[in-house]
């Protein structure tokens, strides 16, 4: 029996699992939702798994497609080529589509910025985020921009903060486009309350998990773990209509010596899960 909690978990957060696994602990703990990590669909054929997920009682929160980026990032090096890139989502969005509710976000960044021109990253960004959207909204499905945390900046992202992910999204100006919040990148945004209540509808997924100093590019913890207020977070959420689920999205490293990915996953699922039901209280508060 799925619990009525709006919570839901990334698939990079059981990175171990497999996508069988996945959902089926998923589902075993209650969860609403799956965000779904195309580097664990099965390269020939997406719909025997994705049509699993509906019959397990999850609904999907979320597409990451293994290229998620205009331009290289840590998880995918390849190709360099920023219409390249786009290609790629596009195919992501022709294959998955199908087989997900209407409206479902894929979510994007990106990437880092070459010999560090930040500037032409951010011009490209404004002409491919909106070839995507009319892509995805000719397919009834949705891009989602996420801005990272300013530790990924070289590796993962040329953009960084909620507000300048809203101004870029704003300036694009396409119903399709909108954004990811996940707490542990956007946490440190200036005036983030005000912020977030400014993007209002345009709050497509919304991704939590903790923070402390990261020993490495990939190195979140359990909520409640870390400085994160995400009661507060997830309270202004709310106050803005937005009504998806929030997803678990934890990376860590296997090098780490207490790495999330080399634990019990189904402790970090229920610990998170129950960490999550005091924070959706505070919430409403």
């Amino acid at each position: 029996m799925n619990s009525p909690l709006p919570f839901g978990v990334s698939q990079f957060t059981t990175w171990p699992w497999s996508f069988e696994r996945d959902v089926e602990r998923y589902a075993a703990h209650g969860l609403c939702a799956i965000e779904v990590c195309a580097f664990k669909l099965n390269k020939n054929d997406y719909a025997p798994q994705l049509l699993a997920i509906p019959a397990a009682g999850l609904t999907v929160s979320s597409v990451q497609s293994q290229v998620h980026s205009l331009f290289p990032d840590s998880l995918a090096a390849q190709p360099t080529a920023p219409d390249d890139r786009v290609r790629h989502i596009k195919a992501t969005i022709e294959r998955v589509a199908p087989h997900v509710p209407e409206e479902t976000p894929f979510v994007v960044i990106t990437g880092a910025a070459p010999g560090g021109d930040t500037a032409a990253v951010y011009e490209k960004a404004l002409t491919a985020f909106a070839e995507l959207a009319d892509f995805a909204a000719k397919r009834r499905m949705r891009i989602a921009f996420e801005p990272l945390n300013p530790v990924l900046f070289n590796s993962d992202t040329a953009l960084w903060g909620l507000d300048q992910a809203l101004e870029l999204v704003d300036r694009v100006g396409h119903e399709a486009l909108g954004l990811c919040v996940d707490t542990w990148n956007v946490f440190q945004t200036p005036a983030l309350h005000e912020v977030i209540r400014a993007c209002g509808s345009r709050i497509f997924v919304v991704q939590v998990s903790d923070w402390h100093r990261p020993r490495s590019g990939a190195d979140r913890i359990s909520l409640g773990d870390g400085e994160i207020d995400n009661a507060a977070i997830v309270r202004t959420i709310r106050q803005t209509g937005y009504s998806g689920p929030y997803v678990l999205e934890i990376f860590s490293g296997e090098s780490l010596p207490d790495s999330i990915w080399r634990s019990d996953l189904d402790d970090v699922l229920e610990k998170n899960l129950s960490t999550f039901a005091s924070v959706w209280e505070k919430s409403g508060r």
